[in-house]
């Protein structure tokens, strides 16, 4: 069992969140936007001040993209697609692609380079196959791209712009498609990356500038870099908290590795030994990310 944090891992955030989620870095205001899916939150951390301030929402979020228009953020809900805005927390609806299904939620999602939001749910009941992965295009109309889906997560695409990676935790795989940016239509579905075997799940992930995979690890303590071209995993970053969620690259050079983890079903004794679960950390692992992509819309 993996404790002892990685040599120059910092906490920049100690707020235990319940499940921290979907870290996205907007270089426009030097922020990094990320969510607690479960307790309705938007954490919005400074990098400049060094603070972090907090959007209360009044239902879960899986997730939280800037507007390329700069007015306010777009999110995934638990019951649909919305507008937020920052100052107010009002909520505009712009698409619920499954109400027929009150019993799931959206959980992660991300924008391609076209602006279009990808976003994929998930059963609260652990129902497999009941969810699916949706994109919302700029113009606003919603499509259904994947259907059969347990647990929506990590998304990402090639520095190319031509190959987008996906995540459906319980397979503990990472899945490869041929993506036609024009159109943002997947093809050739193949698998690229296999964590079968192992004690985690892979959760979210982010892609750097030389195309290689950072993949968040559910219970392994860990955010693992892999490449896609052969599979193989280069090195981990060490986290001291088990449920390790998402990453994404972020600060001014694109250089920062920002790491979100939860506190989420555990007990007390696991929580004594885990005392920086569910906060927000930060590393220079020594390579740069991809440019943040906002909403088109």
């Amino acid at each position: 069992m993996r404790k002892e944090a990685e040599a120059g891992l910092e906490l920049v955030w100690d707020g235990r969140a319940l499940l921290g989620e979907g870290p996205v870095w907007d270089e426009r205001t030097g922020e990094l936007l990320w969510v607690d899916i479960l307790n309705g939150r938007v954490h919005v951390y400074s990098w400049r001040a060094g603070t972090t301030r907090t959007v209360q929402l009044d239902r879960p979020i899986g997730a939280v993209v800037p507007r390329a228009s700069g007015a306010g953020w777009v999110g995934a809900m638990r019951d649909g697609l919305y507008l937020i805005d920052p100052d107010t927390a009002a909520l505009t609806r712009l698409a619920s692609p499954e109400s027929d299904k009150p019993d799931n939620r959206f959980n992660d999602g991300k924008c391609d380079d076209q602006g279009r939001f990808w976003a994929g749910t998930m059963s609260m009941r652990g129902e497999q196959g009941a969810g699916a992965l949706y994109c919302l295009e700029p113009n606003g109309s919603v499509r259904k791209a994947l259907e059969g889906v347990t647990v929506s997560n990590g998304l990402g695409w090639s520095p190319d712009g031509r190959t987008m990676y996906y995540i459906d935790s319980p397979t503990r795989q990472i899945a490869a498609f041929d993506y036609d940016p024009a159109r943002g239509e997947l093809s050739r579905r193949r698998i690229v990356v296999s964590l079968e075997g192992s004690d985690s799940q892979p959760d979210g992930m982010t892609v750097d500038a030389e195309g290689m995979l950072w993949v968040a690890e559910w219970d392994g303590w860990q955010v693992s870099r892999w490449n896609p071209l052969t599979g193989e995993k280069l090195g981990a970053v060490a986290v001291p908290a088990a449920r390790v969620t998402s990453c994404a690259f972020g600060g001014p050079q694109g250089d920062e590795l920002y790491i979100t983890t939860a506190t989420v079903g555990l007990g007390p004794e696991a929580l004594e030994r885990q005392p920086q679960a569910g906060g927000l950390f930060r590393i220079k692992p020594g390579v740069q990310g991809r440019p943040t992509h906002w909403y088109g819309g």
